[in-house]
């Protein structure tokens, strides 16, 4: 779809049916709203070209199996900008989407608002914003497919707002089009890669794989389940630790099971989601939705044995609070030495980011179900911790703070490390006797 496929061909690349929504034409004055001078005579060459009267095409179609509401840009029809009929088919779009139940799949190739209508045209994505967030309170899932070209208004809507965002590789993706970037801009910062780098799009999904990606993320995202997610079984060493040190050398020991194998272990198939939305990203968090036991979705924050970034904490949030608004439950996999504290992270917002999280977690409208499967690393590790569902592995610890930099602190010798990790108490034994966890993982086929 790089190659600007028309609206008809795109939605034939993804769907099985289609049948379009049919909304009536709003009638303008000659020239439309503004009377601008030739507007008639472009918007009717545009319609020859394309053999479409708008530059939007909605509609219901299955994808997948799935029934969704589906809007499809057409770029050929005055590049694909939003005027006042292309908002009153989207309205339509999202509106049927409710009445019906159906989640929203957007294949967007916009250049932005329609100059020829002038304001007028700009205050359609506030109409298009409303849709979205009233679609959004109604629990139904919004997909984004942005195309090349999607810039302007149209990406900073449908495209940036959805809940999902995929992009075609090499797509030009931007809030700034090409002719109105600052002289000197780098183009690639304006490419779905980039946007993939900076946390604005979860995933570059090539042409020939986008139906079958859309499918499993519509068949994940539609399958509400109000039941906690099953504890995973412990996949490490078998035995509890004798003492706090060996609690902590079996954590960090570079043979125990990492977060990648638990999510393999877990689910049968699963779709990432990438990115803070803020500008970042962290590969040491993995977000997304898999199919889990019995088949249900279950949506996953992961941390995977490093220092976790601001971007992490903010991804882990996004993904709880979506998964909440779709009513699916959340299972989380500690594993962290603590959160990143250097002068990067101090800068991307490391508290805000970690307070957020703990609201996140303090606040999820679905249940949040935690396994300590390593490290458990201070309040950078507590942040992914449900309240009163958290569990441990055997090859797991949880501290307050590392043995050693608690003996730092305390201006014990190095030697003394060993008596403090003891005095901690971060067993899992410990921490069940505590009250810290509700108990310990068995093992597969136990």
């Amino acid at each position: 779809m790089t190659d600007r496929l028309p609206a008809r061909e795109a939605i034939a690349l993804v769907t099985d049916g289609f049948t379009e929504l049919r909304v009536p034409i709003r009638h303008f004055r000659p020239d439309g709203p503004l009377a601008w001078q030739g507007y008639d005579e472009a918007r009717s060459r545009a319609a020859a070209r394309t053999g479409e009267d708008e530059s939007v095409v909605c509609g219901s179609a299955v994808v997948g199996g799935t029934r969704v509401a589906l809007i499809a840009f057409e770029f050929g029809f005055l590049g694909g900008s939003l005027g006042e009929r292309t908002g009153d088919r989207l309205e339509a779009a999202y509106t049927h989407a409710r009445e019906h139940r159906l989640p929203v799949v957007s294949l967007v190739a916009t250049g932005g608002s329609r100059m020829q209508e002038g304001m007028l045209a700009l205050t359609q994505l506030q109409r298009v914003a409303r849709q979205s967030a009233l679609t959004r309170e109604a629990g139904l899932p919004q997909i984004a497919v942005v195309r090349d070209p999607t810039t302007g208004g149209g990406w900073a809507t449908l495209g940036a707002g959805s809940d999902v965002t995929l992009a075609l590789p090499g797509a030009q993706v931007g809030f700034a089009g090409s002719r109105v970037r600052p002289p000197g801009a780098d183009p690639a910062a304006y490419t779905a890669e980039a946007q993939v780098a900076s946390g604005a799009v979860d995933a570059v999904v090539p042409e020939e794989s986008l139906r079958e990606t859309l499918a499993l993320w519509l068949a994940l995202l539609s399958a509400p389940s109000a039941e906690a997610a099953p504890v995973p079984a412990a996949l490490g060493a078998p035995g509890l630790p004798a003492t706090g040190r060996d609690a902590v050398d079996r954590a960090r020991s570079p043979e125990r099971p990492r977060a990648e194998a638990y999510l393999d272990a877990y689910f049968s198939r699963r779709a990432a989601i990438s990115g803070d939305r803020c500008g970042g990203t962290d590969p040491g968090v993995l977000c997304g939705f898999g199919s889990g036991p019995k088949g249900r979705t279950v949506a996953y924050a992961a941390q995977c044995g490093t220092a976790t970034r601001p971007a992490g904490y903010r991804t882990a949030a996004r993904l709880i609070r979506l998964a909440g608004r779709l009513g699916v439950p959340v299972l989380t996999l500690v594993d962290t030495p603590g959160a990143a504290n250097d002068a990067r992270a101090e800068r991307e917002g490391a508290g805000s980011a970690i307070a957020d999280l703990f609201a996140a977690v303090a606040t999820a409208r679905t249940p949040v179900t935690t396994l300590v499967i390593g490290e458990g690393g201070s309040g950078g590790a507590l942040a992914l911790a449900a309240p009163d569902n958290t569990w441990a592995t055997p090859d797991s610890y949880f501290s307050v703070i590392a043995p050693e930099l608690a003996a730092a602190i305390l201006k014990r010798p190095a030697n003394e490390v060993r008596a403090t990790a003891d005095q901690l108490r971060i067993r899992p034994q410990d921490l069940l006797d505590l009250g810290v966890v509700r108990g310990i993982a068995d093992h597969a086929g136990k």
